[in-house]
């Protein structure tokens, strides 16, 4: 696993003051665990979190701005267990409490809001309340306590079918236990993480294999203008 001082060495001259960042980096594509870290700024503002990735690792998602890579790596589609690569903004929160805990809006996950993952719907790769037509779904509000406190990741915005949907930060299912596509870790570390996050300080999540650290420190100044 990629050690911290790396990530910090990397990051500590390209972060600007108003920003929060979650960067999650892993082994490779393959890998499907990883270390997140978080910084505002040029501060780094937590340990490194020990995070699960999708069962088959990372493909290249659809964020805000792309990242050059070679063609041969795996690209991020419906069903295939792996967790989105690149960079992506951090939108809102949920979970299944009606008090919002963070400074980012919330979605109180009732009984019926769902996430829709058929891409021929309309309403692919959206948060909505079940009106009884939707061919394929996930409930937000689980059993499993898995979206207990979540976060949504603005993966493939303008929902291209079949490239990936319902992408979240959420509450992993037990220790070292890999996801369908999402990141996991312990409560503890979520809620922490929720109760930071802040709209107005435009958080991104940035997922990428260790490779491309070198890639991401001379691209990153132009994202924010």
């Amino acid at each position: 696993m990629i050690k911290s001082f790396l990530i910090t060495l990397s990051f500590s001259t390209m972060l600007f003051s108003s920003q929060q960042i979650l960067l999650v980096v892993a082994d490779d594509f393959n890998a499907s665990d990883a270390l997140l870290s978080c910084f505002e700024g040029q501060k780094r503002v937590c340990k490194d979190i020990k995070v699960n990735l999708g069962k088959n690792g990372l493909g290249w998602g659809i964020g805000i701005k792309n990242i050059p890579h070679a063609s041969t790596e795996p690209i991020k589609h419906e069903g295939d267990k792996r967790a989105p690569a690149g960079i992506f903004q951090l939108k809102s929160t949920f979970g299944y409490e009606t008090k919002n805990i963070s400074k980012m809006p919330y979605l109180y996950a009732d009984k019926n809001l769902i996430c829709v993952d058929d891409g021929s719907s309309a309403f692919y790769n959206q948060i909505i309340e079940a009106n009884g037509n939707e061919k394929s779904f996930e409930y937000m509000r689980r059993k499993d306590e898995q979206y207990r406190y979540g976060v949504v990741v603005a993966h493939n915005p303008n929902a291209v079918p079949n490239r990936g949907s319902c992408i979240f930060l959420h509450i992993q299912k037990e220790k070292n236990h890999p996801t369908v596509g999402c990141t996991s870790m312990e409560e503890k570390d979520l809620k922490k993480i929720i109760k930071w996050l802040d709209k107005k300080k435009n958080p991104l999540l940035i997922q990428i294999p260790q490779k491309y650290l070198k890639e991401l420190t001379q691209i990153y100044p132009e994202l924010i203008k």
